[in-house]
């Protein structure tokens, strides 16, 4: 599928794609062996990041205990 590089560096996607995608406004852009990858991301609001910092802390886990689960579960799905 064709897809238009506009003089303002906007890309405009296939109908097609987007329909096949889950509902986002926001794309992780990456150049993986010269093809620009976009994956759908969902953003979070700041209110509801801080609900999840507090629960953490209060649950006594340390920025060390979460570095080690966001890569143990990265392991696991890749």
């Amino acid at each position: 599928m064709l897809a238009k590089l506009t003089s303002k560096n906007q890309l405009t996607l296939p109908a097609e794609l987007v329909r096949a995608l889950p509902a986002t406004d926001y794309f992780d852009a990456t150049l993986e062996a010269g093809a620009i990858v976009l994956r759908p991301v969902q953003v979070v609001p700041l209110l509801e990041l801080e609900r999840i910092r507090d629960a953490v802390a209060s649950a006594g886990a340390t920025e060390g205990d979460v570095g080690a689960a966001v890569r143990w579960a990265r392991s696991r799905n890749r």
